[in-house]
């Protein structure tokens, strides 16, 4: 019985990356550290990226060839399987799978029964805050509750079963016995999960004995597939255009930041005062976020130093807390750009919704409200991933490189298109001016400091949570939403980037399609950004945005989500797949797009100038 199995080259970045369990064909996975890599590899470039994180460089996984390419001495991405104990669904029987029982090609089967059965993967696996993944000891499990001179009478730690009665439901229906001569303990799994005073092996299963800690974290027993299991954390970076610092000029504007007084306090400085000091410096100086990030990154050596902000989904790495900002700028600089260049990696080009001149409402409104589009017609994100965590995102984080000996990172490089939309940045800053607006974003901000979440999605908002962001935000999920009915595109494949730091003075969201096939490159959305189009999908977009069918609970909402991290938002309104977010779905509120709750929405007007006319026709 023959078998072939797959997973795409993205995947083993996101959402199969290192450290997280793989279901395929009714069978389970672990991918393994790239410590197990195969040498033969493909490079992938991201200077801008590999700078900020500190490392030498990103490799990709070798690609498939073709449908034959199964082979065991194959070069690939390694997974190894786990949980180790099988079961077989007819004869009841738990088999603990070793490596060296492994056939290439062939599923494992159980030995007792005729004719052959496949084995099947126990469901519970251990983990714990440290990172550390495991299977349950089940021996111990089904032992528990005997005393010690019972547990030690017992002649087997092999013969298990795995049984399933019919006069039970749910978990206490599955129950794990020895049948060992003479033993007879029995313990079924009402309350398997959570904590049991079992034992951590101090390593994942791809880690050899040797490598194993001393932990003394709490092991907590989860189902394979539980959220908590894995929390990748994953940075990414557009490629930009190569530019030079200007040289006439430049030279002397470079050494008046250097001898600017704030300098050498600005290359030792993080967080907040980096940011006052920056300031300070353009100010007496006139230097660009462009010039004081390139002089950085030639003192530093590194370029982050000075720059607390964030990268997409990073879960608190401290080499990550610093990177998002100077790419963040260097992104909107360049989608912005009066003459943006163009590659063969990053094209674009200046567009408009074609309302210029528009004096009927909601038409006119609405392009009072928005400020430029920008169409990419060709863009190329690198995603790297730098390691990962489990039982809650602030846990410690294990590398991807779980020897420590490397210093590149998996990474894989996307394709896609794109459509860059602003907003008028006059009529926004008197919006999220309005006290009304302010109050209720306070509420919000409120529930971020005491969330657990808070530096995790600090690199991402800014020191303070602006109105600006959480508007941008959720116009973001909405319009995604919107897109994929009238583009074709599944939800899962558009992804957002939010440029909404007023410090930096951005105020836009950027909507693409880097997916790891075709479907990400087909035209689709950038036809969709054209002129009149791009208009009538927005003015849809907030009328279908004013109504939820779960209102007026969810309009009403004073928290919800995770942490209370949202208000009106929910899954029938504005949240999207979690790999579509940057901040896994939250920082959420609808009310301050189409209004409600008492606080004015941004596009509140387009909604009732669109009603008061469809009433008159």
């Amino acid at each position: 019985m023959n078998r072939k199995l797959r997973v795409r080259q993205a995947q083993t970045v996101l959402p199969f990356g290192v450290g997280a369990v793989f279901d395929i064909q009714g069978e389970s996975f672990v991918a393994t550290g790239i410590g197990d890599w195969p040498r033969l590899r493909q490079a992938v470039a991201s200077p801008r990226l590999a700078a900020r994180l500190g490392v030498s460089g990103f490799f990709a996984a070798p690609a498939t060839l073709n449908d034959r390419f199964d082979r065991a001495d194959a070069p690939g991405a390694p997974y190894i399987r786990f949980p180790s104990w099988l079961f077989c669904g007819a004869c009841r029987r738990m088999v603990r799978r070793r490596i060296t029982d492994e056939k290439p090609g062939e599923p494992p089967t159980c030995s007792s029964c005729t004719p052959k059965r496949r084995l099947a993967p126990m469901r519970f696996v251990q983990i714990c805050a440290a990172g550390h993944l495991g299977d349950v000891d089940w021996w111990f499990w089904a032992h528990a509750r005997l005393d010690t001179a019972q547990r030690q009478s017992c002649g087997s730690r092999e013969q298990l079963r795995f049984r399933v009665s019919d006069r039970a439901t749910g978990l206490e229906a599955l129950s794990v016995s020895c049948a060992a001569p003479g033993c007879g303990a029995r313990r079924d799994l009402l309350d398997i999960l959570g904590t049991h005073g079992m034992r951590c092996s101090g390593r994942n299963p791809w880690q050899r004995v040797s490598e194993a800690v001393d932990c003394v974290k709490p092991v907590q027993v989860v189902q394979r597939t539980a959220g908590n299991l894995y929390y990748p954390v994953v940075h990414s970076a557009l490629s930009l255009p190569e530019t030079d610092l200007p040289t006439a000029g430049g030279e002397e504007l470079a050494g008046r930041v250097r001898d600017s007084d704030y300098w050498v306090p600005l290359c030792k400085a993080t967080g907040v005062r980096a940011e006052t000091l920056r300031d300070m410096i353009k100010e007496d100086t006139g230097a660009e976020d462009t010039l004081l990030d390139a002089l950085l990154s030639e003192e530093t050596g590194t370029g982050t130093a000075a720059h607390p902000d964030g990268t997409h989904l990073a879960s608190g790495a401290s080499g990550a807390s610093a990177a998002g900002s100077d790419l963040r700028r260097e992104e909107w600089a360049a989608l912005t750009a009066a003459e943006p260049l163009t590659t063969r990696e990053f094209s674009v080009r200046g567009s408009g919704l074609g309302l210029d001149g528009e004096t009927t409402e909601p038409w006119a409104g609405l392009h009072r409200r928005m400020g430029r589009v920008v169409l990419a017609d060709r863009l190329r994100e690198v995603r790297a991933l730098s390691g990962f965590s489990r039982v809650s995102p602030d846990a410690a984080i294990v590398p991807a490189d779980t020897s420590r000996r490397l210093r590149w990172l998996p990474a894989v490089e996307v394709f896609g298109e794109g459509i860059l939309l602003t907003l008028d940045p006059a009529a926004l800053t008197a919006w999220e001016q309005q006290p009304a607006v302010r109050s209720r974003v306070a509420g919000l901000r409120a529930d971020l400091d005491r969330s657990f979440q808070n530096d995790r999605l600090q690199v991402l908002t800014g020191p303070e949570l602006a109105p600006r962001f959480v508007m941008l935000h959720t116009l973001a999920h909405l319009l995604v939403r919107q897109l994929s009915f009238e583009s074709g595109y599944t939800t899962a494949s558009l992804r957002e980037r939010v440029y909404a730091r007023p410090e930096h003075d951005q105020y836009g969201i950027l909507v693409y399609t880097a997916a790891g096939d075709a479907e990400g490159t087909l035209g689709g959305l950038v036809q969709q950004g054209e002129p009149p189009r791009l208009a009538e999908t927005l003015l849809r977009m907030a009328e279908a945005a004013a109504w939820c069918s779960a209102d007026p609970l969810c309009s009403e909402h004073t928290g919800q989500g995770f942490g209370n991290l949202n208000r009106a938002a929910c899954h029938a309104c504005a949240l999207l797949p979690e790999t579509s977010c940057e901040t896994g779905n939250t920082l959420l509120d609808r009310a301050l797009v189409v209004g409600g709750g008492g606080a004015p929405g941004f596009l509140e007007p387009i909604v009732a100038a669109a009603r008061a006319a469809a009433a008159q026709e």
